[in-house]
């Protein structure tokens, strides 16, 4: 009988036994191949207590979190301690190639990546979010990702963690480069999610839903273009400069201008269009973004 509960996995030994691997060379840190995964079809979701970079092919059957993946190519993820890993019924793909680097959050204790690793955005993006690498950014990947191996694989020394610390580093920091990358050359996709949130905030800021339900949030905001807020966040700084929640104040402030010259409702009123309960706070955010009060801006029409 399947198991659809996530099976939680809190540490590297743990991960060689599912897979039917050796003992592990290293109690918190491992690489592993892929190709030679084990096909557990009783396990179908993994939690992991572990840090997780992964680089992959074939791995279109393949969940995480709530999505699929949707496409064969070779690709990176990364998963933080508290993320699920699913699978379909009929187990782990045959065709998947690739391997998991595997990071207990003890072997960080006391080194500059501890706190650090919080830093690399990409640890909180959905699947579909995913880094896809040219021939080679991958090899660069790979051998980073060898490099940190050996060492493990190697007499441990008092230098080791601080050498596969900076090998980690290396692996993020080239990560962070790549994602940056791809956030613009991967133009079409990107400028389609830029055109939905456009319209999106158009849509909603025309509706009743502003006054009654006030602002839109940027959860509100991800959900509907199928993104996570993180992701959104680094697309967006990345093309524009500017933050999700800039992008929804510039788009608010818009409006207010429209009503405050077109219109004869009172700036009171205005504000409780636009969804404020309090007119302080829509005057102090019209006056952060354009200089002027609300009223000053309405009597340079007159």
């Amino acid at each position: 009988m399947v198991n659809r509960k996530p099976h939680r996995i809190q540490s590297v030994t743990e991960v060689h036994r599912l897979m039917g691997l050796p003992k592990p060379q290293h109690p918190l840190i491992g690489l592993v191949d892929l190709s030679g995964m084990k096909n557990d079809s009783e396990i179908q979701a993994v939690l992991f207590d572990l840090y997780v970079i992964s680089l992959k092919r074939g791995c279109d059957k393949l969940h995480y979190g709530q999505q699929k993946y949707d496409f064969d190519e070779g690709l990176m993820a990364f998963m933080s301690p508290g993320q699920i890993l699913r699978g379909e019924e009929k187990g782990v793909p045959e065709n998947l190639e690739g391997w998991m680097l595997f990071i207990h959050p003890d072997f960080l204790w006391g080194t500059s990546l501890a706190h650090k690793i919080k830093k690399y955005e990409y640890f909180d993006y959905s699947v579909n979010e995913a880094l896809f690498l040219s021939e080679k950014e991958e090899t660069i990947i790979h051998d980073i990702a060898k490099n940190i191996q050996n060492e493990y694989h190697a007499n441990m020394d008092k230098f080791s963690q601080d050498i596969i610390i900076s090998h980690l580093e290396t692996l993020l920091n080239y990560s962070e480069r790549f994602y940056q990358r791809q956030f613009i050359t991967r133009k079409i996709t990107n400028h389609q999610i830029l055109d939905r949130l456009e319209k999106l905030l158009s849509d909603y800021l025309n509706s009743d839903d502003l006054a009654t339900k006030g602002l839109p949030t940027v959860q509100y905001i991800s959900d509907n273009l199928n993104v996570s807020p993180t992701y959104l966040r680094s697309l967006l700084k990345t093309l524009t400069g500017k933050s999700t929640q800039q992008h929804i104040h510039d788009k608010l402030i818009e409006k207010a201008k429209a009503l405050l010259s077109a219109t004869d409702l009172s700036i009171s009123e205005i504000a409780y269009e636009l969804g404020f309960e309090h007119l302080q706070s829509f005057s102090k955010l019209f006056k952060t973004k354009t200089k002027q009060s609300p009223m000053e801006f309405r009597l340079s029409f007159s």
